[in-house]
């Protein structure tokens, strides 16, 4: 029997109050004996209190790409940054398109212990965009694989399209769309302006996003199944969504917080820790997704966390890897361009990068923050602290951060019960285990 009294934390930024955690579930506090041999307790007095944080869109890279992350890695990457459920996606070697693949990435995750790890299922075999992919064998599999995606790529055939969205509708899936028209941004490095011209990159116009957008809401409404978006970036795709949603559409969206926070300028220098994918857009563009997601048009914030060996990225921009690490810093980044403005209080942000995207990818145990009986998922953060931005647990060190300063820090994290994160580190492998065996 284990149990933890949390003292005096500010549930989702509310008054203090004690948080009790016995046998891997919040319980009353009067429950546990606070001078108990098996209790731990935890002065968490001006620290806040949120659910898990639930990350709809991580790379992990394994398998085959281990020399930029591992599931190991990346999840302990995630428990630094208050994360306790990862879902992955399909764009590793071999692509998880099949129930082995993914029930292998599954099994791989329980095997760390550090968060749930859910596979995201290919939508077409080797994310060719040209035949379905193993939906079936996937859903029914020990992975229980609920959201499909082929991220990295658009299902550019508007057919195949059709095809995936009827399939998931079936059983309540849903399929996450990389919105990228392929034809409108061949050997694009960046967003399309004034600036890509003068710097002579290749542009990445707005509407080989919205294009692609607006095609698949449609088809979302004529099927009648459910659509998330990933990565918005342009204020015309939180405009197309907000219209959909007001006709009643089954679409959630995404914004990743380098969207939110970093702007197309940082690519002046040509370093290519800039380059991503959809590129960084314009502040205009930002401060409408900063306001789609205050009034809920966008559902969530999703890290897209990609992580690149350095010889992908330590290399001319036109020739570097897109992608940038997220899974450390989202919550900072939250924080600076969400909380500090206004748009956002600490139950907005429980409700963005916890409860709704458990939700969207069907996630069970995070209705209720902190509710008695549900899993003990819970991150401790101290809103007045500052940080130099550095990561210190993914193997890859793409950082777009480290010429920034951010608040607020991730104290503890617990996932079922077990402690992950203690004091701002990740617990050692033989500890969260309960020692070596």
């Amino acid at each position: 029997m284990s149990e933890t009294l949390i003292r005096q934390a500010g549930v989702l930024g509310g008054t203090p109050r004690d948080v009790a955690v016995k046998d891997g579930v919040f319980v009353d506090p009067g429950e546990v004996d606070p001078g108990g041999a098996q209790t731990r307790v935890i002065d968490a007095e001006g620290l806040i209190a949120l659910p898990g944080l639930v990350d709809l869109h991580t790379h992990l890279r394994q398998p085959g790409m281990e020399q930029a992350e591992t599931v190991l890695s990346g999840s302990q990457a995630g428990a630094a940054g208050g994360f306790t459920a990862l879902f992955a996606m399909a764009n590793t070697q071999p692509v998880a398109d099949s129930v082995g693949v993914t029930d292998m990435v599954h099994r791989l995750g329980q095997e760390a212990g550090y968060v749930d790890v859910r596979p995201i299922g290919a939508v077409s075999k080797g994310l060719a965009g040209e035949e379905l992919a193993g939906i079936a064998g996937m859903a029914g599999g020990v992975a229980n694989v609920r959201v499909f995606s082929d991220d990295g790529h658009c299902v550019s055939d508007s057919l195949l399209m059709r095809r995936a969205l009827e399939y998931v509708g079936t059983f309540g899936g849903v399929i996450a769309q990389h919105a990228q028209d392929p034809r409108l941004t061949e050997d694009a490095q960046m967003n399309e302006g004034a600036l890509s011209s003068r710097l002579g990159l290749a542009g990445w116009p707005a509407v080989a996003e919205e294009a692609i957008i607006a095609r698949d809401i449609l088809l979302a409404e004529y099927t009648g199944s459910r659509l998330h978006i990933c990565h918005l970036s342009t204020k015309g795709s939180v405009d197309i969504v907000r219209a959909a949603k007001a006709r009643g559409a089954k679409v959630s969206a995404e914004v990743t917080p380098h969207h939110l926070l970093l702007t197309e300028d940082l690519t002046a220098s040509f370093d290519p820790l800039y380059k991503v994918n959809p590129p960084l857009r314009q502040e205009d563009d930002a401060q409408a997704l900063r306001l789609g997601v205050a009034d809920g048009t966008i559902d969530i914030v999703a890290t897209d966390h990609a992580p690149h060996p350095s010889e992908s990225k330590d290399c001319a921009f036109d020739e570097a890897a897109f992608g940038m690490l997220g899974l450390e810093v989202a919550l900072s980044v939250v924080h600076k361009a969400l909380v500090e403005p206004g748009h956002l209080d600490w139950a907005g942000v429980a409700r963005v990068l916890s409860t709704t995207p458990a939700r969207i990818g069907g996630l069970a145990g995070y209705e209720e923050p902190c509710g008695l009986g549900r899993p003990a998922h819970l991150t401790l953060v101290d809103p007045d602290a500052t940080r130099e931005i550095q990561m210190r647990y993914s193997r890859s060190g793409n950082n777009p951060y480290s010429h920034l300063t951010l608040p607020g820090e991730v104290v503890h994290t617990f996932f079922g019960g077990t402690q992950t994160v203690s004091e701002g580190a990740v617990v050692a492998p033989d500890a969260l285990r309960g020692g070596p065996r």
